[in-house]
């Protein structure tokens, strides 16, 4: 579950397709690491996917880094941002383990910028206008029609998928304002990190079923190093440029998880399910837009106040 946060200003062209380039890279393996979680967790179980990916994950950021200072300078902000996230983890691995498709999660997730919409108007001040909130409110409507009674996503495991991905929105919103005190590497470290204590704690209730195959050692190096790689990756391209400009590629997923899903476990998603995230999709492009017009329209307004004095 992708959950890249913050954001450079605008720069120079070859920093904002370096940016691109490593946010796409990001996203492929971090799509390929869920595919990994979701194919070994009857085996390993939740708490032990998370121990890994924390203790694992975080090695993997500090090696990454180059020896950068990890240190954590809003250190309440963090441990909550690294709390909440694990909670998303939660979620979407309960999910993964009740059986829900990869594309079926990534089309659920498809919702959280929509959310990021909403509570960034009491969590940060930013208005939204009467355009944003039709079309965060058309976005729902497409949710409504991914989870219609009867429908393949007419499960429990949905609407758990639904809380995670309110908490990945906050957990966003929050990665946004540490950005401005926090490293990059410091915030992806301290996300794996936090995974740990909470993995130990849930052995109990998640213990391991079986002990891995070969191609459960495998999925279980692919969702370690691939955890923190990929957060790594988001950490860095998001400290070359903005977030307008890289926000859509997190859609990719969607079609990279379907596939993946199609190959792995034959998983076709409904028709409903399509045209829903289709909805939600175009709603979440569309809100993007609209925030670069206002971005645009506040920047020339300051230009021009200033211009006068």
């Amino acid at each position: 579950m992708p959950d890249p946060g913050g954001g450079a200003p605008e720069g120079r062209p070859e920093e904002a397709l370096r940016g691109i380039g490593l946010i796409m890279l990001g996203y492929a393996i971090v799509t390929v690491s869920d595919a990994a979680v979701k194919f070994v967790l009857p085996e390993i179980g939740i708490a032990a996917a998370m121990i890994l990916r924390g203790t694992i994950g975080a090695a993997v950021v500090v090696a990454l880094g180059g020896g950068l200072s990890v240190r954590a300078v809003n250190r309440r902000l963090m441990l909550a941002r690294s709390l909440v996230h694990c909670v998303v983890t939660v979620a979407f691995y309960l999910a993964w383990a009740r059986g829900m498709a990869l594309g079926d999660s990534y089309a659920v997730a498809a919702m959280g910028p929509l959310a990021m919409t909403l509570l960034a108007v009491p969590l940060l001040g930013e208005k939204v206008g009467w355009r944003r909130a039709l079309s965060t409110l058309a976005g729902f409507l497409g949710v409504l029609v991914m989870v219609r009674p009867g429908g393949d996503l007419w499960r429990p495991e949905a609407a758990v998928l639904f809380v995670g991905v309110l908490f990945m929105a906050l957990s966003r919103i929050w990665t946004r304002v540490l950005a401005r005190t926090d490293r990059p590497a410091s915030i992806a470290f301290w996300l794996m990190a936090a995974h740990l204590p909470l993995g130990l704690a849930l052995l109990p209730v998640f213990p391991p079923v079986a002990w891995p195959g070969p191609g459960g050692w495998l999925a279980i190096l692919l969702l370690a190093l691939g955890n923190g790689t990929a957060h790594f990756l988001f950490a860095r391209a998001f400290a070359l440029a903005p977030v307008g400009l890289l926000a859509p590629f997190e859609y990719t997923t969607l079609v990279m998880g379907t596939v993946l899903g199609l190959l792995v476990w034959g998983d076709v998603p409904a028709w409903t399910t399509v045209l829903g995230a289709v909805v939600v999709v175009s709603a979440g492009l569309y809100n993007l837009h609209r925030a670069r017009v206002r971005a645009r329209e506040a920047a020339a307004a300051a230009l021009t106040t200033s211009g006068g004095r």
